[in-house]
């Protein structure tokens, strides 16, 4: 998402105080040395999404708002079950930012 590169249009498009938390939480994906590592964020309720958005992943942010990544690792490493070992994924990619419970809003992933 271009918007998490730029703090100016990252405010723009979710308002100040939701552009810090989203700074914040993008800080700490930085320090995270492995996927499983969000897990235990403060706050951040990290988990697997299911359904049409099996694969992804939901970390929240403020109020309903979601942060939605996915591991993008190539290959992903995988357990001996066939699920993604996230103790060895190192890369990730942000697909958006919603609320979703928001049915008028649409969807960025």
């Amino acid at each position: 998402m271009e918007e998490c590169n730029n703090h100016k249009k990252l405010a723009r498009v979710h308002g100040d105080t939701r552009a810090k938390r989203i700074r914040r939480r993008l800080d700490q994906l930085r320090a995270a040395s492995v996927f499983q590592d969000l897990f235990t964020l403060p706050q951040g309720r990290c988990h697997p999404l299911l359904g049409n958005r099996a694969g992804t992943f939901s970390l929240d942010l403020d109020g309903p708002y979601r942060l939605y990544l996915r591991p993008c690792n190539e290959p992903l490493p995988e357990k001996e079950d066939g699920s993604i070992d996230l103790s060895k994924v190192t890369h990730i990619e942000i697909l958006g930012i919603e609320d979703p419970h928001d049915k008028k809003r649409p969807k960025s992933i």
